[in-house]
């Protein structure tokens, strides 16, 4: 599994001209599933994102997560992330879930999201999506469960 989180001051998700998810201060987390991805991944993954330190203290230091400034999560399906680009021209994605191993998982990740006490928005999987974000920073941060980087 992996993600990309951004921290942003504002981001939304539409699908057909219609805002599906929509956040202020917070973490917009693109996620990636494997076919071998597991609910101990989802944990694993969920633990790192809402305790990734990287807010701002009043030093202006990356010292603060999600969970201590109260931020809210945007969370958005993205199985382009598991696009394997080494040979030829055109990314294989032989590793990303079949769509409904990828949706029970991503389901998951938001309700052990809520678990916290986050406020999760989303996209809408497998839709076309429009995703407007203000990075902050800019911050991004790659993490994957398998540990592979």
């Amino acid at each position: 599994m992996r993600a990309v989180v951004q921290r942003i001051s504002h981001g939304k998700v539409e699908v057909n001209n219609q805002v599906t998810g929509e956040i202020e201060k917070g973490l917009l987390v693109y996620l990636g599933i494997t076919a071998e991805d597991t609910v101990e991944d989802i944990k694993y993954m969920v633990e790192k994102v809402v305790n990734l330190r990287i807010f701002e203290d009043e030093e202006e230091k990356m010292n603060l997560s999600l969970l201590d400034t109260n931020g809210k999560l945007l969370l958005v399906s993205q199985f382009t992330l598991m696009g394997d680009c080494r040979k030829g021209r055109r990314p294989n994605f032989g590793e990303a879930a079949r769509p409904e191993k990828a949706q029970e998982l991503y389901n998951i990740f938001i309700e052990e999201s809520k678990k916290h006490n986050v406020e999760v928005e989303t996209g809408v999987f497998q839709a076309h999506m429009m995703v407007h974000s203000i990075n902050d920073g800019p911050v991004t941060i790659l993490i994957d469960s398998k540990k592979t980087f």
